[in-house]
């Protein structure tokens, strides 16, 4: 339960278009007794957890035994995830916890007993009820937002447990300071900004910016926490055992992971692209976060072909074949998500509200779930013209957002979808239109089939090893591009990596600089260097479980260290995001080398491709921003505390308003467009810009220039090292 910072408000003045910014509701306790529903595990989900308490004990790559050590660590685990701040339990409680469940947590669980879990997940939910309820009864006295000599601690997450309940009220007092500070303050100019559309219309460019509710900051925080209250009592056995099996899965490593059965769907969904549902997408309506709106309806799927549903409906009521309508109003997205989703086959009614309706004129609309194609989620491929020396190139881009491969239908013999399919299509049609080379985007890409990428490796090398693997036994295989030295595309090639760039995507570019095919260019990957079993058929829900180690042909894993570009750009990321900053990553080691020849002469280029590429991010104003933005980004993280006191807050959110606008405003008068005269209106700008293209489908939007300004760079390093070619190239 992170507290709201000066960089967070920063993030969400700017649509959190650049930096990702999660605020978590504070959370804490009172000591008057509360009921909480009673939650018991079924039946299934005691089988699961035997299944999986033995699948890690006895096939985790650490072989490491689930004994008394690690189930010290697993309860550890479970606590911080249900109390990441430490202003929950108290440190009595935490030491009783520790004493009768610590030593023996795993082999309950693998006996499928969960009553330790779900005993402490019970007192969790009281303790949520009580302290919800207690900020309630606060809201209604007033508070003192002007404390110049208070501080509260913005990250808590390895402070200790409060001794008293005295120690966590004076706490849980300055939470609620402190976010009556950021409301207020957040208020005031979301007022200056509906002043500044109001002035000048043309800043909405034809969207329709309302501001929220007009409410105070009491009473926004009084709504909010009322609604947590209700979300309490929707608590479910699946939630506890989430959290129980994933503290489990998280003492091996964090890429283990446990999914209940509505969770698995997500899962499924991100690696073969297809979800079983009605075709919609959703959020939260602008103005009004008690209304979830449908934004766009997928063409053909079921919503669609019902004729019933319309872009901008609220869906205020969800009810599963047979049962009684769930009023959803005041729910947040993912959980109307997951009650929409389903089975395919499966009815499911929503209640819908159009536009400007009164609750009097809501209708029902009752669907089937099917399948649905992402069409729009695989491979993109374009153009990009590069102007030197009075002369135009042509590059081609592909954007690949994950190496994905529909694995159940291949496995059942149907037509697939797959990425390197894609991929293969998008390479022979660029190079039909002879373009001086070939971009690989892999920026923000998560990673996916291992077959899939040792495919896609060999359409762009003539043959070789293109990823070691190692399993928990110490065993080595190879994967190996077999196909005679046929490749679909040999010309000039570029990767593009960042932080968010994982797995797959770190063996895609490691081989590809390990062969010296191409050039890396970017910022260092995360660092997952580790494969996963999926496990499908387990009693409820599905689960990934670390199995095998990646390692490049070279012999370093890409585990922890990620892959290092050849040409180093700005890092947009947060280092807290990457695998190095990860709780209980494995750690980097290394192999053998495997036989490979190399198929260019990258490396001696290096030197000079980084002096010129050097030059000309000094001068671009995309990448100028972009330093400013990531250097006021770094400097408010290392914030650990803030004032209470309002006229202090302001100030030192002004100064970083101001500097973040002259940033913004440096770059548009770089590139010929009119600076933003106040914050106010570059903020109305960019919450129009946000709406719009909300409202377009993922391969319809264009890129945004300071993200199309990497691959414009790419492109140049590229004409680089043509150049470099021909100068060093050995006379006939």
């Amino acid at each position: 339960m992170k507290l709201q910072t000066l960089a967070c408000a920063v993030a969400l003045a700017t649509g959190g278009l650049f930096f990702t910014h999660v605020v978590n509701e504070a959370i804490a306790a009172e000591s008057a007794p509360a009921t909480t529903q009673s939650i018991q595990p079924t039946q299934e989900q005691a089988l699961v957890s035997r299944q999986l308490a033995t699948l890690v004990d006895r096939q985790h790559y650490l072989n490491q035994r689930l004994d008394a050590n690690t189930s010290n660590r697993i309860l550890d685990f479970y606590l911080d995830s249900l109390d990441p701040e430490h202003s929950l339990f108290l440190a009595s409680e935490v030491e009783d916890y520790k004493k009768r469940f610590g030593p023996s947590f795993g082999a309950n669980l693998k006996a499928g007993n969960l009553s330790g879990p779900y005993e402490i997940h019970a007192q969790y939910r009281e303790r949520l009820k009580q302290f919800y309820s207690y900020i309630l009864a606060e809201l209604k006295k007033p508070q003192n937002l002007n404390q110049p000599n208070v501080v509260i601690e913005t990250d808590r997450e390895k402070a200790p447990f409060f001794k008293t309940e005295a120690e966590q009220r004076a706490h849980w007092n300055k939470m609620l300071v402190s976010q009556l500070i950021n409301l207020t303050i957040s208020k005031e100019e979301e007022q200056a900004k509906q002043k500044a559309l109001k002035d000048n219309p043309e800043l909405a460019n034809g969207q329709d910016l309302k501001g929220p509710e007009d409410l105070t900051p009491v009473q926004t925080l009084t709504k909010r926490y009322t609604r947590q209250l209700e979300r309490v009592s929707r608590l479910k056995s699946d939630d506890v055992l989430d959290k129980t099996l994933n503290a489990m899965m998280l003492t091996y490593d964090p890429h283990s992971n446990y999914f209940p059965p509505v969770d698995a769907m997500e899962l499924n969904r991100q690696t073969t692209l297809q979800l079983e549902g009605i075709g919609v997408s959703i959020r939260p309506e602008r103005g009004n976060e008690d209304y979830t709106k449908i934004e766009t309806i997928v063409e053909g799927g079921p919503a669609s072909k019902s004729g019933q549903v319309k872009s901008g409906d609220r869906i205020i009521g969800v009810a599963q074949d047979g049962d009684k309508m769930v009023d959803v109003v005041g729910w947040p997205s993912n959980e109307i998500v997951g009650l929409i989703r389903g089975k395919r086959g499966t009815k499911v009614t929503v209640r819908l509200l159009g536009a400007g309706a009164s609750m009097s004129q809501a209708r029902n609309v009752t669907i089937v779930r099917d399948v649905i194609q992402e069409e729009d989620a695989g491979v993109r491929s374009r153009t990009v013209d590069i102007q030197r020396d009075g002369k135009n190139y042509k590059f081609g881009v592909i954007e690949i957002p994950s190496f994905y491969l529909n694995y159940r239908a291949r496995r059942a013999g149907a037509d697939y979808r797959s990425v390197s399919e894609d991929t293969n299509k998008a390479l022979k049609a660029l190079n039909a239109q002879n373009v001086a080379g070939i971009i690989i985007d892999l920026r923000n890409n998560p990673g996916g089939s291992l077959d899939e990428v040792s495919r896609m490796l060999g359409q762009v090398i003539k043959s070789g090893p293109v990823v070691q693997i190692r399993d928990g036994n110490g065993n080595v295989s190879v994967f190996e591009d077999d196909d005679g030295g046929a490749q679909t595309y040999a010309g000039p090639l570029a990767v593009l990596i960042n932080l968010a760039s994982a797995s797959a995507s770190e063996i895609y570019s490691a081989a590809i600089q390990d062969y010296e095919r191409g050039i890396v260019i970017g910022s260092t990957t995360t660092g997952k260097g580790t494969a996963q079993v999926q496990l499908d058929s387990l009693a409820y829900g599905q689960a990934t479980l670390t199995q095998r180690k990646f390692y490049r042909i070279t012999g370093g894993s890409t585990q922890n260290k990620g892959v290092i570009p050849d040409v180093k750009l700005v890092d947009i990321y947060n280092e807290e995001f990457g695998e190095r900053k990860a709780k209980n990553a494995l750690q980097w080691d290394t192999i053998p080398t495997a036989p490979f020849k190399r198929e260019g002469s990258i490396k001696n280029y290096v030197p000079d491709l980084v002096k010129s590429s050097q030059q000309r991010v000094s001068l671009d104003p995309q990448f100028k921003y972009l330093e400013q933005r990531t250097s006021l980004a770094k400097k408010t993280d290392e914030q650990k505390q803030l004032v209470l006191d309002l006229q202090q807050r302001k100030k030192e959110l002004l100064d970083l308003e101001q500097k973040t606008l002259d940033a913004e405003n440096a770059r548009r008068t770089a590139t010929g467009l009119k600076p933003y005269s106040n914050w106010e209106s570059y903020q109305a700008s960019l919450d129009a810009l946000v709406e719009s293209r909300a409202k377009m489908k993922a391969n319809q939007r264009p890129a945004l220039p300071e993200e199309e300004t990497f691959v414009k760079e790419a492109a140049n390093v590229l004409l680089d090292y043509a150049s470099l070619q021909a100068k060093h190239k050995p006379a006939s």
